[in-house]
């Protein structure tokens, strides 16, 4: 495993969204809040922490049509560090989450596992499983994306 490996637990405040690269491959990215309760003089605090978590391929169309607001979730990935430039111009530093494996908390909840068949060229799954599932992520359907990465 890489030395910049990262596990969280934590919730979704939305849905993921999904996009597809030119060349058809498959991107998802959510946040994530991370969450964590300590007491301070005998008075509970709460913090929580938020992450961007990106997904690639058949995990991230797998994430788009599973995961919905209020998920409970394990991300299993990278930390990766980008730069961009803001609206005011300013150059400034972000690190993401590139996901290896994203899977369900059974801590409070169930889950149902269904194999996504793999299929020839775009490793199939989740985006021709989707008819099936309908109604159980709305929202997440397939916008245009022209660049590698989505941000």
């Amino acid at each position: 495993m890489a030395d910049n490996s990262i596990t969280l637990v934590g919730n979704l405040p939305r849905d993921p969204e999904i996009r597809f690269t030119a060349t058809g491959r498959a991107v998802a990215s959510f946040s994530m809040g991370v969450g964590r309760r300590y007491q301070v003089n005998g008075e509970w605090q709460e913090q929580t922490s938020w992450f961007n978590v990106t997904a690639w391929g058949q995990l991230g169309e797998n994430a788009a049509a599973t995961l919905v607001k209020g998920s409970r979730v394990v991300v299993t990935g990278r930390l990766e560090q980008r730069e961009y430039t803001s609206r005011e111009g300013e150059k400034r530093t972000a690190i993401d989450v590139v996901a290896d494996d994203i899977g369900p908390s059974l801590r409070w909840a169930t889950a149902t596992v269904v194999r996504t068949p793999k299929q020839e060229g775009q490793g199939g799954g989740a985006a021709n499983n989707r008819s099936a599932n309908s109604g159980t992520n709305p929202g997440t359907e397939a916008t245009p994306f022209d660049g590698e990465e989505p941000f």
